[in-house]
C-alpha cells in the first residue's frame, strides 16, 4: 500500500515539472510603449524574443494599425531572408535588421511624417510555437516657427467702456498643437473679468498647427510702463515629458490716462531772476489725454495765455508776481490749476556824489559816494585805468596834484547773480598853470633826416600846445590828444641842419616851455687835386674820405662810407701821411727857393723877371684837416698861413 502512493507521488510531481519547463520555455515578445521622433527624422523600433530555438526558425513579421482599425503588414523574416510588402506605404523608407542584443530585431523608418504616428506589430513564430506579438505606438513632434507677437498701434484710454485690445501672439507649424500663454511683465494672464484671451488653432494641409492669440484688458494708467509678451510651449522627443519653451519679443502699448494734478514752474534761468532776463514759464500735467492749458498773471486779469508754455523777454521789477496755470481735462470735464511766484531782482543804476566832472584845486581833499538801490546785497569798488583804487562805497582824494587828474570809475556788483552790475564815473580836474613834463632843456643828436618830437603837459584847463623854432618859425603839431592830466602833442621836424625846437604850453593861468636842441651829423668826403702844372713836380696824392660834425649850415657834406668808425680810422692815418708828404714839399720848395735865390734869378735888383709875383690856384697846396677838439677845418697854403673857413676848398 506504501509503495502505492508512493509511486503515485512520484508520478505527480513529475507532472508538475512537466508543466512548469513548458512554461519556461515558452515564447514571449518585449517592446516598447512608446516611440518617440522628430519629423523628417529616423525612428528605430525594436523587437525583442526568447526562445529555446535558434534564430533560424525564427518567422518575424511587422505589421501596423491606425487606432483600432485593420492592421496592414510591412515586412516579413523568415531565418534570415526578409520580404517586404511592396504596397506597403513604407515599402521604401523601412529596414528591418537584428541588433547587437541577442534575440533582438529593428524596424528602422526613414523621414517620419506625421501619417507615420501609428502603432507598429511585431510578430514572432517558432516552429514548435505559436505566434506571439507585441506593438509599439509611434509618436512624431514637429518644432514649432519662432513667435511673433503684434500690439496695437493706436492709444488704449483708461476711460474705454469695454475691454481693449492688447496685441496677437501667433505660432506657425507646430505639432503636437504648441500652447499660447501671455504675460504682463513676469506675470502670466488667465482669463478673468478684466482680463480675456482668446485661442484659435488652425491645421494646415501639412497635418502641422498653427495656434492664434489675442488679449484684451482693461487698462489703467500703471500699464503705461508695462511689457507684454507671450510664451510658447510645445514637446520635443526625448525631453521625458517636459515641455520646451520660446518667448516672442516683448512690445509696449501707450496707455491714455487723464491727469490728476498739474505741474507749473520756471524753466529757466535757473537761479535768481534779474532784470533784463528772459523768463520761461512752463505748465505740464501727470496725464497724457487730450487737454487744454492756460496761464494767467493773477495781479492783471487781462493777461492770459492759453498755452503750456510763456516766454517773458527782457524782464523787469514790474513781471513780479504770482502766475497760475489751469489744465482742463476735456474727456471727463475736470481743472486742475497750480500756482508759481516770480521775482525779479533789480539793481538800479549808480548815484554818485558829487557826480559828472569835479574840478580841485592843488592840495585840495574830496569824497566822493557811490551807492546803487538793489533787491540784493551789493558790492562797491572805484577804479582808475583798471587799477582799484577803493573797496568802499566812499573814494577819498586828498592833497590833489595833476595826476590826481583823470576818470574814476564806480562799479555796483551783486555777488548773488553772475552779470548783475551798474556803473558809474567821476571825472575829476586838477586846475593850475601847464607843467611840461620833458626837461627844460633837451640835447639831440640825429643823422635822419627827420625827427619826431614829444611834448607832455599837464595843467587844467587843458593846455594848448605850440611848436616853434629859435628862428620864431610856427612847426604845424601833428596831433595832439588830451590825457587825464593834460595833453599831449608830437610833432614831426624836417632836419637839413642844426635846430632848436620849443615846445609851448599855455592855459588862462600861465604858461610854460622846453627846447629841444638838434644836432645835425654830416659826412664830408674830400679829394685832394692830381693835376700839376708843367713846371711843377709831380707827386702822386691819396684819396682821402673825412667824417665831420658840423654846426655850419653852409658846410659841403657827402657820404660815401656807410661805417663812420672804419672811415674815421682810415681818414687819421691819411691826414697824417700827407702832412708829412707836405712837408717834405715844403722842404724841397724851401731849398729851390733858396738856390734861386742865391743865383739872383728871383730878384728885381738883376733886372730879371719876379716869378712870385705870378701864382696859380695850382701851386697852392691846401689840406683840410679836421681836429676831435673843435668843428673847424684847418687848411694851410705854402707860407703856413691858415686859410679863412670860407675858403676851404676841396683838393
Amino acid at each position: 500500500m506504501a509503495v502505492r502512493n508512493t509511486a503515485s507521488l512520484l508520478a505527480g510531481l513529475l507532472l508538475v515539472l512537466f508543466h512548469t519547463w513548458r512554461a519556461w520555455a515558452a515564447l514571449e515578445v518585449y517592446m516598447n510603449d512608446t516611440v518617440e521622433v522628430a519629423l523628417k527624422g529616423t525612428a528605430k523600433i525594436t523587437c525583442r524574443y526568447t526562445s529555446e530555438e535558434g534564430r533560424g526558425s525564427m518567422d518575424i513579421q511587422w505589421f501596423f494599425r491606425k487606432g483600432t482599425g485593420e492592421r496592414h503588414k510591412i515586412c516579413e523574416q523568415v531565418g534570415m531572408m526578409t520580404t517586404i510588402n511592396r504596397t506597403s506605404p513604407y515599402a521604401n523608407r523601412i529596414s528591418v535588421n537584428d541588433t547587437e542584443t541577442p534575440a533582438e530585431v529593428a524596424l528602422s523608418i526613414r523621414d517620419v511624417q506625421l501619417s507615420d504616428e501609428v502603432d507598429f506589430i511585431c510578430r514572432v513564430k517558432s516552429i514548435s510555437e505559436d505566434h506571439v506579438e507585441g506593438h509599439t505606438t509611434l509618436k512624431v513632434f514637429g518644432k514649432p516657427d519662432h513667435p511673433t507677437i503684434e500690439g496695437v498701434t493706436t492709444g488704449i484710454s483708461v476711460n474705454a467702456d469695454s475691454l481693449s485690445k492688447i496685441g496677437t501672439c501667433e505660432v506657425r507649424n507646430g505639432y503636437p498643437k504648441p500652447k499660447i500663454t501671455w504675460y504682463k511683465n513676469t506675470t502670466p494672464l488667465r482669463n478673468t473679468d478684466n482680463v480675456n484671451v482668446e485661442t484659435s488653432t488652425t491645421s494646415e494641409s501639412s497635418g502641422l498647427f498653427s495656434v492664434k492669440s489675442d488679449l484684451t484688458m482693461k487698462v489703467d494708467r500703471k500699464d503705461k510702463d508695462a511689457t507684454f509678451y507671450c510664451e510658447v510651449n510645445y514637446y520635443l522627443p526625448g525631453t521625458n515629458g517636459i515641455m520646451m519653451m520660446m518667448e516672442t519679443t516683448k512690445i509696449n502699448i501707450t496707455v491714455i490716462y487723464p491727469s490728476t494734478f498739474v505741474d507749473f514752474w520756471i524753466e529757466s534761468p535757473k537761479g535768481r531772476i534779474k532784470e533784463g532776463d528772459t523768463v520761461e514759464l512752463r505748465c505740464r500735467g501727470d496725464g497724457n489725454a487730450v487737454e487744454t492749458y492756460s496761464i494767467k498773471d493773477l495781479k492783471n486779469d487781462d493777461v492770459t495765455w492759453e498755452v503750456d508754455k510763456v516766454v517773458l523777454e527782457n524782464v523787469t521789477r514790474l513781471d513780479s508776481g504770482e502766475y497760475e496755470c489751469t489744465l482742463t481735462n476735456i474727456d471727463i470735464y475736470e481743472e486742475f490749476s497750480n500756482r508759481t511766484a516770480v521775482f525779479v531782482n533789480y539793481l538800479d543804476e549808480a548815484v554818485l556824489n558829487p557826480s559828472d566832472t569835479v574840478l580841485m584845486d592843488k592840495g585840495d581833499t574830496i569824497t566822493a559816494t557811490c551807492n546803487a538801490l538793489s533787491s540784493l546785497q551789493t558790492n562797491t569798488a572805484w577804479f582808475k585805468n583798471n587799477k582799484k583804487m577803493s573797496k568802499d562805497h566812499s573814494l577819498i582824494l586828498e592833497a590833489a596834484t595833476f595826476d590826481t587828474s583823470g576818470t574814476y570809475l564806480c562799479v555796483v556788483t551783486v555777488p548773488e547773480v553772475e552779470g548783475m552790475e551798474t556803473r558809474g564815473s567821476l571825472h575829476v580836474h586838477v586846475k593850475g598853470k601847464p607843467e611840461i613834463q620833458e626837461k627844460d632843456i633837451n640835447e639831440i643828436e640825429t643823422s635822419d633826416e627827420t625827427i619826431i618830437l614829444s611834448c607832455h603837459a599837464k595843467g587844467y584847463p587843458t593846455p594848448k600846445i605850440t611848436w616853434t623854432t629859435s628862428e620864431g618859425k610856427v612847426i604845424n603839431s601833428g596831433s595832439q590828444m588830451e590825457t587825464d592830466s593834460g595833453a599831449k602833442s608830437q610833432v614831426t621836424v624836417q632836419l637839413t641842419s642844426d635846430v632848436t625846437v620849443f615846445c609851448n604850453a599855455s592855459n588862462e593861468f600861465d604858461s610854460d616851455s622846453v627846447s629841444f636842441n638838434i644836432k645835425v651829423k654830416i659826412t664830408v668826403h674830400t679829394t685832394p687835386d692830381s693835376s700839376t702844372t708843367p713846371d711843377s713836380t709831380t707827386t702822386p696824392v691819396s684819396t682821402t674820405t673825412i667824417t665831420t660834425t658840423s654846426s655850419n649850415p653852409k658846410a659841403t657834406a657827402k657820404s660815401e662810407t656807410p661805417n663812420p668808425s672804419k672811415e674815421k680810422k682810415e681818414s687819421k692815418g691819411v691826414v697824417i701821411a700827407v702832412i708829412i708828404i707836405c712837408i717834405l714839399l715844403l722842404a724841397i720848395l724851401g731849398s729851390v727857393l733858396y738856390f734861386l735865390y742865391k743865383k739872383g734869378k728871383i730878384c728885381n735888383r738883376s733886372g730879371k723877371q719876379d716869378i712870385t709875383k705870378e701864382k696859380s690856384s695850382k701851386d697852392n697846396i691846401v689840406v683840410e684837416m679836421k681836429s676831435d677838439n673843435t668843428e673847424e677845418a684847418i687848411l694851410l697854403g705854402v707860407n703856413g698861413d691858415k686859410t679863412p673857413p670860407g675858403d676851404q676848398v676841396e683838393i
